[in-house]
């Protein structure tokens, strides 16, 4: 076989490409070989075929040119429904519903589109093969744009990775409504084969809400009770916390936006005591404030799973785990490699790649 130049270039970066499908590939690979005099049952054993596979398209690239590395039309039966009505099935998942539906079921946009005949079984996987989602719903916030964002994030940040002399850096926040919930029948334990069985009914003792402050470089923590999330606790518990650190220590307070943090008369107690620095993190970043990650710890370990038959039961718990923490507590330590989060489907298809395209 000889193969015209033009012809040669396409095939060899059919095989080059990274792109290239991979049936693309094959074909290309196997019309090479044969015009390098490669017989059939080699080719065969190095592309990984049949050799009656070899010998087809070897045939039908002499027959047809690159025409005939093409699939050929299949048979079966023609589709039912044309790009019309998928076109209408997207644009009614991707529009209000009518009233008063909240919003679009398979259901729903079959009984929409009766005309077409439709099932909602198909269309259901009509729209999971675009991938058009009508009844999930993720949250997202609308928020003007923050002209000192990078620079309070980079204060707070560079609070965080090293201590300013003869200072005390604290991460202080509310984490309220912490439900005080009994069950009616004890758990039941696990089992080979089961695990820890819990009744549904419960009995409400009310809520508790708490005050932590959080020194970022050592990681101990304090925590108080709030029974008010207003001005005047939050002034008490600063007033608590500016007695406990050594009166030679400056204070770099990290605290978020809140109401109580920002008011005229935690400002006006702030600016009386110029030992505590405040430092505020930008809007609806408070997830920069690091105590943030202790009450991500005190969710998992006591709130989640717990069972506590009063108010005062919730407390003392949640201050004996605050004192278990202080006694191994160590820093938290961040990581931050510099690349943007990616999806699920970004992370798939960058594990296809080849590791050199990586």
């Amino acid at each position: 076989m000889v193969l015209d130049p033009d012809d040669r270039c396409v095939h060899e970066e059919r095989v080059r490409a990274h792109t290239t499908p991979q049936r693309a590939a094959r074909r290309a690979h196997i019309v090479l070989l044969t015009a390098g005099g490669c017989p059939a049952w080699r080719i065969a054993e190095i592309v990984r075929v049949d050799v009656s596979t070899v010998e087809r398209w070897r045939d039908r690239y002499a027959r047809e040119g690159l025409a005939g590395l093409e699939d050929r039309p299949r048979s079966g039966r023609p589709p039912v429904y044309g790009p019309e009505v998928r076109l209408r099935i997207v644009a009614a998942a991707t529009s209000t519903p009518p009233h008063p539906y909240d919003s679009w079921s398979h259901r729903l946009i079959a009984g929409h589109l009766a005309d077409t005949g439709i099932s909602a079984s198909q269309i259901g996987r009509i729209l999971a093969a675009l991938q058009v989602k009508p009844p999930r719903v993720r949250g997202w916030l609308t928020r003007p744009a923050d002209p000192n964002f990078f620079t309070k994030a980079a204060e707070v940040c560079a609070l965080y990775r090293r201590c300013p002399p003869d200072s005390v850096v604290v991460s202080v926040d509310e984490k309220t409504a912490m439900a005080a919930r009994s069950r009616k029948h004890p758990d039941r334990p696990p089992v080979p084969g089961r695990g820890r069985r819990r009744e549904f009914e419960y009995v409400r003792h009310g809520t508790v809400s708490v005050t932590a402050a959080l020194d970022v470089h050592t990681g101990q923590v304090v925590v108080d009770e709030l029974p008010r999330n207003d001005s005047a606790h939050f002034i008490r518990f600063l007033a608590r916390l500016e007695r406990c650190i050594p009166a030679g220590l400056t204070i770099h307070l990290v605290l978020d936006n809140g109401a109580s943090h920002t008011s005229r008369a935690t400002r006006a107690w702030l600016a009386r005591h110029p030992r505590i620095v405040p430092h505020y993190t930008p809007k609806h970043a408070s997830w920069l404030n690091q105590v943030e990650i202790f009450f991500s710890l005190l969710a998992r370990a006591v709130l989640r799973h717990g069972d506590f038959t009063s108010r005062a039961d919730l407390l003392q718990k949640v201050t004996d785990f605050a004192i278990v923490h202080n006694e191994t507590a160590r820093r938290f330590r961040w990581n931050y490699q510099g690349r943007p989060r990616q999806t699920e489907h970004q992370i798939a298809a960058a594990a296809k790649e080849p590791c050199h395209a990586r």
